[in-house]
């Protein structure tokens, strides 16, 4: 089977893709460019410069976009954390987990982006990982309600 592949779950549609070299990255920067109206981040390890350039662009163009952050962010040497704050972008750092693993984008409160995939390079081209993409606003209104509850106890960046 050729992937990614087109699924429909429950009437839902579904796009998957695996990673290495599956093309994650590439189907997490298509969607970000149909964003309109909001994207909500959540990411563990976030040093995809492909995915921190469509966020940018995604705010420039007038998207809401917002960004909570595992603490290893902080200090991690190539994040992502430091270019989206000087772009604009609202970042928290959501410190009150041993780790924030979550890997979740809601877009326009219909589209969710989940799966192992960290937005990373290494997750592009070396790691076993999976990536998720549905177009649900039900699920997609679960996810932005964690969202908000993870950004509530979380570290606003300066």
């Amino acid at each position: 089977m050729a992937w990614p592949a087109d699924l429909v779950l429950r009437n839902t549609p579904v796009q998957l893709y695996f990673s290495p070299d599956g093309g994650c990255t590439a189907a997490v920067v298509a969607a970000l460019r149909s964003a309109r109206h909001t994207v909500l981040v959540q990411a563990y390890s976030f040093t995809s410069a492909p995915i921190a350039g469509a966020l940018k662009a995604a705010h420039d163009r007038g998207v809401d976009v917002r960004v909570i952050l595992d603490k290893s962010q902080r200090t991690e040497r190539y994040s992502s954390s430091t270019f989206l704050r000087h772009a604009g972008v609202p970042t928290w750092i959501d410190s009150a987990h041993a780790i924030a693993h979550n890997k979740v984008m809601v877009i326009d409160g219909e589209t969710v982006i989940t799966g192992s995939f960290n937005f990373t390079k290494a997750a592009e081209l070396r790691n076993a990982e999976n990536l998720l993409i549905i177009k649900d606003s039900a699920l997609a209104t679960h996810y932005a309600d964690n969202w908000e509850s993870h950004r509530q106890h979380s570290e606003a960046l300066p």
